[in-house]
Protein backbone atom coordinates (compact mmCIF):
# COMPACT_ATOMS: atom_id res chain seq x y z
CA UNK A 1 0.00 0.00 0.00
CA UNK A 2 1.21 3.51 -0.83
CA UNK A 3 0.40 6.27 1.64
CA UNK A 4 0.66 10.03 1.25
CA UNK A 5 1.15 11.35 4.78
CA UNK A 6 0.94 15.13 5.03
CA UNK A 7 2.46 16.87 8.02
CA UNK A 8 4.62 13.83 8.59
CA UNK A 9 7.49 15.77 10.16
CA UNK A 10 5.32 17.10 12.96
CA UNK A 11 4.67 15.58 16.36
CA UNK A 12 1.86 13.12 15.65
CA UNK A 13 2.69 12.69 11.97
CA UNK A 14 6.32 11.68 12.53
CA UNK A 15 5.35 9.21 15.23
CA UNK A 16 2.79 7.73 12.85
CA UNK A 17 5.27 7.46 9.96
CA UNK A 18 7.72 5.55 12.14
CA UNK A 19 4.93 3.38 13.55
CA UNK A 20 3.41 2.47 10.19
CA UNK A 21 6.75 1.61 8.56
CA UNK A 22 7.59 -0.71 11.46
CA UNK A 23 4.12 -2.26 11.61
CA UNK A 24 3.66 -2.83 7.88
CA UNK A 25 6.94 -3.85 6.17
CA UNK A 26 5.39 -3.76 2.69
CA UNK A 27 3.94 -0.22 2.95
CA UNK A 28 5.54 2.82 1.33
CA UNK A 29 5.16 6.37 2.67
CA UNK A 30 5.34 9.62 0.74
CA UNK A 31 5.80 12.28 3.40
CA UNK A 32 4.89 15.89 2.55
CA UNK A 33 5.67 18.57 5.11
CA UNK A 34 6.22 22.33 4.94
CA UNK A 35 8.74 22.23 7.82
CA UNK A 36 7.22 25.19 9.62
CA UNK A 37 8.12 25.83 13.26
CA UNK A 38 6.23 22.66 14.31
CA UNK A 39 7.87 20.26 11.84
CA UNK A 40 11.45 19.07 11.84
CA UNK A 41 13.56 16.57 9.95
CA UNK A 42 15.03 15.67 13.33
CA UNK A 43 11.68 14.01 14.06
CA UNK A 44 12.30 11.66 11.13
CA UNK A 45 15.83 10.55 11.98
CA UNK A 46 14.62 7.00 12.76
CA UNK A 47 13.32 6.57 9.18
CA UNK A 48 15.94 8.66 7.40
CA UNK A 49 17.53 5.67 5.69
CA UNK A 50 14.35 3.67 5.16
CA UNK A 51 13.93 3.07 1.43
CA UNK A 52 10.17 2.85 1.83
CA UNK A 53 10.01 6.44 3.07
CA UNK A 54 10.37 9.49 0.86
CA UNK A 55 10.30 13.00 2.27
CA UNK A 56 9.11 15.96 0.17
CA UNK A 57 9.40 19.54 1.39
CA UNK A 58 6.31 21.50 0.42
CA UNK A 59 2.89 22.88 1.33
CA UNK A 60 -0.43 21.09 0.98
CA UNK A 61 -1.90 24.22 -0.60
CA UNK A 62 0.58 23.90 -3.49
CA UNK A 63 -1.78 22.37 -6.06
CA UNK A 64 0.86 21.46 -8.66
CA UNK A 65 3.07 19.69 -6.16
CA UNK A 66 0.18 17.85 -4.52
CA UNK A 67 -1.14 16.68 -7.87
CA UNK A 68 2.31 15.41 -8.82
CA UNK A 69 2.66 13.43 -5.59
CA UNK A 70 -0.85 11.99 -5.64
CA UNK A 71 -0.27 9.66 -8.60
CA UNK A 72 -0.35 6.02 -7.51
CA UNK A 73 -1.33 6.82 -3.92
CA UNK A 74 -3.82 4.50 -2.22
CA UNK A 75 -4.51 6.42 0.99
CA UNK A 76 -4.08 10.06 1.99
CA UNK A 77 -3.68 10.74 5.71
CA UNK A 78 -3.86 14.46 6.39
CA UNK A 79 -2.03 15.45 9.56
CA UNK A 80 -0.88 18.76 8.07
CA UNK A 81 -2.32 21.66 10.05
CA UNK A 82 -1.48 24.78 11.92
CA UNK A 83 -2.50 23.65 15.39
CA UNK A 84 -1.50 26.04 18.15
CA UNK A 85 -4.52 27.94 19.49
CA UNK A 86 -2.49 30.91 20.73
CA UNK A 87 -0.96 31.40 17.29
CA UNK A 88 -4.38 31.14 15.64
CA UNK A 89 -5.57 34.07 17.75
CA UNK A 90 -2.68 36.19 16.48
CA UNK A 91 -2.63 34.96 12.83
CA UNK A 92 -6.01 33.41 11.89
CA UNK A 93 -5.44 33.78 8.13
CA UNK A 94 -2.50 31.38 8.22
CA UNK A 95 -4.74 28.75 9.82
CA UNK A 96 -7.50 29.19 7.25
CA UNK A 97 -4.99 28.95 4.40
CA UNK A 98 -3.39 25.72 5.57
CA UNK A 99 -6.24 23.98 7.35
CA UNK A 100 -9.09 24.82 4.99
CA UNK A 101 -7.63 25.69 1.58
CA UNK A 102 -4.88 23.08 1.96
CA UNK A 103 -7.42 20.38 2.74
CA UNK A 104 -9.51 21.38 -0.28
CA UNK A 105 -6.43 21.13 -2.53
CA UNK A 106 -5.72 17.65 -1.20
CA UNK A 107 -9.33 16.57 -1.69
CA UNK A 108 -9.40 17.73 -5.31
CA UNK A 109 -6.16 15.94 -6.14
CA UNK A 110 -7.30 12.76 -4.37
CA UNK A 111 -10.56 12.87 -6.31
CA UNK A 112 -8.78 13.29 -9.65
CA UNK A 113 -6.42 10.40 -8.95
CA UNK A 114 -9.16 8.13 -7.57
CA UNK A 115 -7.46 7.62 -4.22
CA UNK A 116 -9.06 4.75 -2.30
CA UNK A 117 -9.35 6.62 1.01
CA UNK A 118 -8.97 10.17 2.30
CA UNK A 119 -8.34 10.17 6.06
CA UNK A 120 -8.61 13.45 7.96
CA UNK A 121 -6.91 13.81 11.34
CA UNK A 122 -9.13 16.21 13.25
CA UNK A 123 -9.49 17.34 16.85
CA UNK A 124 -11.93 17.27 19.74
CA UNK A 125 -11.79 21.08 19.74
CA UNK A 126 -14.32 21.19 16.89
CA UNK A 127 -16.99 20.34 19.49
CA UNK A 128 -16.31 23.44 21.56
CA UNK A 129 -16.16 23.30 25.35
CA UNK A 130 -17.82 21.39 28.17
CA UNK A 131 -18.67 22.61 31.66
CA UNK A 132 -16.50 21.72 34.62
CA UNK A 133 -17.91 19.27 37.13
CA UNK A 134 -20.14 17.39 34.68
CA UNK A 135 -19.89 13.88 33.26
CA UNK A 136 -20.75 15.04 29.75
CA UNK A 137 -18.36 13.94 26.99
CA UNK A 138 -18.10 14.63 23.28
CA UNK A 139 -19.67 11.98 21.03
CA UNK A 140 -19.43 11.83 17.25
CA UNK A 141 -22.90 13.36 16.93
CA UNK A 142 -22.21 16.24 19.35
CA UNK A 143 -22.86 19.69 17.85
CA UNK A 144 -19.88 21.41 16.24
CA UNK A 145 -19.22 24.60 18.19
CA UNK A 146 -15.62 25.71 17.61
CA UNK A 147 -14.46 28.61 19.76
CA UNK A 148 -11.05 29.55 18.33
CA UNK A 149 -9.79 30.37 14.84
CA UNK A 150 -7.85 27.08 14.98
CA UNK A 151 -10.85 24.91 15.85
CA UNK A 152 -13.05 26.82 13.39
CA UNK A 153 -10.57 26.06 10.60
CA UNK A 154 -10.50 22.35 11.53
CA UNK A 155 -14.30 22.27 11.64
CA UNK A 156 -14.42 23.81 8.17
CA UNK A 157 -12.07 21.15 6.86
CA UNK A 158 -14.18 18.37 8.39
CA UNK A 159 -17.33 19.75 6.76
CA UNK A 160 -15.56 19.99 3.39
CA UNK A 161 -14.56 16.35 3.63
CA UNK A 162 -18.09 15.27 4.49
CA UNK A 163 -19.35 17.31 1.53
CA UNK A 164 -16.93 15.55 -0.85
CA UNK A 165 -18.15 12.20 0.49
CA UNK A 166 -21.78 13.15 -0.10
CA UNK A 167 -21.33 14.95 -3.44
CA UNK A 168 -18.67 12.82 -5.14
CA UNK A 169 -19.15 9.54 -3.26
CA UNK A 170 -15.53 9.89 -2.14
CA UNK A 171 -14.29 7.36 0.41
CA UNK A 172 -13.38 9.33 3.55
CA UNK A 173 -12.99 8.89 7.30
CA UNK A 174 -12.43 11.47 10.02
CA UNK A 175 -11.01 10.87 13.49
CA UNK A 176 -11.19 13.44 16.25
CA UNK A 177 -8.65 12.97 19.01
CA UNK A 178 -8.10 14.40 22.46
CA UNK A 179 -4.83 16.06 23.52
CA UNK A 180 -1.77 14.01 22.56
CA UNK A 181 1.43 13.75 24.58
CA UNK A 182 4.70 11.90 24.10
CA UNK A 183 8.08 12.28 22.38
CA UNK A 184 8.77 14.78 19.58
CA UNK A 185 6.12 17.31 20.62
CA UNK A 186 6.99 20.96 19.98
CA UNK A 187 8.40 22.73 23.07
CA UNK A 188 5.64 25.37 23.03
CA UNK A 189 2.97 22.79 23.89
CA UNK A 190 1.87 22.46 27.50
CA UNK A 191 3.59 19.29 28.70
CA UNK A 192 6.98 20.01 27.07
CA UNK A 193 6.82 23.60 28.36
CA UNK A 194 6.27 22.43 31.93
CA UNK A 195 9.06 19.84 31.71
CA UNK A 196 11.65 22.06 30.06
CA UNK A 197 10.99 25.10 32.26
CA UNK A 198 11.08 22.97 35.41
CA UNK A 199 14.32 21.29 34.35
CA UNK A 200 15.99 24.72 34.24
CA UNK A 201 14.19 26.00 37.37
CA UNK A 202 12.29 28.58 35.35
CA UNK A 203 8.72 29.70 36.15
CA UNK A 204 6.13 27.25 34.82
CA UNK A 205 3.34 29.31 33.20
CA UNK A 206 -0.24 28.34 34.06
CA UNK A 207 -3.10 30.10 32.31
CA UNK A 208 -5.55 31.78 34.68
CA UNK A 209 -6.68 29.58 37.57
CA UNK A 210 -5.22 26.43 35.99
CA UNK A 211 -8.54 24.60 36.12
CA UNK A 212 -8.76 24.01 32.38
CA UNK A 213 -9.37 20.30 31.90
CA UNK A 214 -8.02 18.27 29.00
CA UNK A 215 -8.32 14.58 28.08
CA UNK A 216 -4.85 13.12 27.39
CA UNK A 217 -3.79 10.23 25.14
CA UNK A 218 -0.31 8.94 24.37
CA UNK A 219 0.67 9.57 20.75
CA UNK A 220 1.38 5.86 20.13
CA UNK A 221 -2.11 4.91 21.26
CA UNK A 222 -3.37 7.50 18.78
CA UNK A 223 -1.20 6.01 16.01
CA UNK A 224 -2.60 2.55 16.71
CA UNK A 225 -6.13 3.94 16.46
CA UNK A 226 -5.36 5.62 13.12
CA UNK A 227 -3.92 2.39 11.75
CA UNK A 228 -7.05 0.50 12.78
CA UNK A 229 -9.47 3.10 11.41
CA UNK A 230 -7.54 3.30 8.14
CA UNK A 231 -7.95 -0.44 7.60
CA UNK A 232 -11.34 -1.17 9.16
CA UNK A 233 -13.20 2.13 9.44
CA UNK A 234 -16.39 2.66 7.47
CA UNK A 235 -16.39 5.29 4.73
CA UNK A 236 -18.18 8.48 5.70
CA UNK A 237 -17.84 7.78 9.42
CA UNK A 238 -16.32 9.84 12.22
CA UNK A 239 -14.44 8.18 15.09
CA UNK A 240 -13.53 9.84 18.39
CA UNK A 241 -10.21 8.81 19.92
CA UNK A 242 -9.58 9.32 23.62
CA UNK A 243 -8.03 7.52 26.58
CA UNK A 244 -10.16 8.83 29.48
CA UNK A 245 -7.35 10.72 31.19
CA UNK A 246 -9.00 13.98 32.22
CA UNK A 247 -6.79 16.33 34.20
CA UNK A 248 -6.79 20.01 35.10
CA UNK A 249 -3.70 21.81 33.83
CA UNK A 250 -2.60 22.71 37.34
CA UNK A 251 -2.83 19.08 38.50
CA UNK A 252 -0.93 17.82 35.47
CA UNK A 253 1.82 20.37 36.04
CA UNK A 254 2.08 19.26 39.69
CA UNK A 255 2.47 15.62 38.59
CA UNK A 256 5.32 16.58 36.29
CA UNK A 257 7.05 18.62 39.00
CA UNK A 258 6.77 15.66 41.37
CA UNK A 259 8.37 13.32 38.81
CA UNK A 260 11.22 15.82 38.36
CA UNK A 261 11.59 16.48 42.07
CA UNK A 262 10.92 20.19 41.56
CA UNK A 263 8.98 22.51 43.91
CA UNK A 264 5.42 23.64 43.18
CA UNK A 265 6.63 27.19 43.82
CA UNK A 266 7.71 27.18 40.15
CA UNK A 267 4.05 27.33 39.11
CA UNK A 268 3.25 30.85 37.94
CA UNK A 269 -0.18 32.15 36.94
CA UNK A 270 -0.14 34.12 33.66
CA UNK A 271 -2.77 36.14 31.81
CA UNK A 272 -5.43 33.86 30.34
CA UNK A 273 -5.84 33.40 26.60
CA UNK A 274 -8.96 34.92 24.98
CA UNK A 275 -11.94 32.55 24.80
CA UNK A 276 -10.13 29.74 26.62
CA UNK A 277 -12.22 26.53 26.53
CA UNK A 278 -12.80 25.14 30.03
CA UNK A 279 -12.99 21.41 29.43
CA UNK A 280 -12.63 18.77 26.72
CA UNK A 281 -13.59 15.13 27.18
CA UNK A 282 -13.88 12.43 24.52
CA UNK A 283 -16.26 9.48 24.39
CA UNK A 284 -14.49 6.84 22.28
CA UNK A 285 -17.10 4.12 22.87
CA UNK A 286 -17.90 3.90 19.15
CA UNK A 287 -14.27 3.16 18.27
CA UNK A 288 -14.02 0.54 20.98
CA UNK A 289 -17.37 -1.06 20.15
CA UNK A 290 -17.21 -1.01 16.35
CA UNK A 291 -13.49 -1.62 15.76
CA UNK A 292 -12.28 -3.15 19.01
CA UNK A 293 -9.72 -0.45 19.83
CA UNK A 294 -8.48 0.34 23.31
CA UNK A 295 -5.66 2.45 24.69
CA UNK A 296 -2.68 0.46 25.93
CA UNK A 297 -0.37 2.96 27.65
CA UNK A 298 -1.31 3.85 31.24
CA UNK A 299 -1.12 7.61 31.76
CA UNK A 300 1.31 7.54 34.69
CA UNK A 301 3.67 5.30 32.72
CA UNK A 302 3.40 7.37 29.54
CA UNK A 303 3.91 10.64 31.40
CA UNK A 304 6.99 9.34 33.22
CA UNK A 305 8.48 8.14 29.92
CA UNK A 306 7.71 11.50 28.30
CA UNK A 307 9.38 13.40 31.15
CA UNK A 308 12.42 11.13 30.81
CA UNK A 309 12.54 11.75 27.03
CA UNK A 310 12.64 15.52 27.37
CA UNK A 311 15.00 15.35 30.33
CA UNK A 312 17.51 13.34 28.31
CA UNK A 313 17.02 15.53 25.23
CA UNK A 314 17.60 18.65 27.30
CA UNK A 315 20.97 17.50 28.66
Amino acid sequence: MRLLVTGGAGFIGSNFVQYILEKHPDYKVMNLDALTYAGSLENLKEVKNNRRHRFVHGKIEDGKLVDKLMGGIDVVINFAAESHVDRSILEPQVFVTTNVLGTQVLLDAALRHKVKLFYQISTDEVYGALKLGTKERFAENSPLRPNSPYSASKTSADLLIQAYHHTYNMSVVISRCSNNYGPKQHPEKFIPTVILNALHDKPVPIYGDGLYVRDWIHVIDHCQAIDLIMHKGKSGEIYNVGADNELANIDLAKRILKILGKPESLLTSVKDRPGHDRRYAIDSAKLRRKLGWKSTIPFDQGLAETVRHYSEAGK
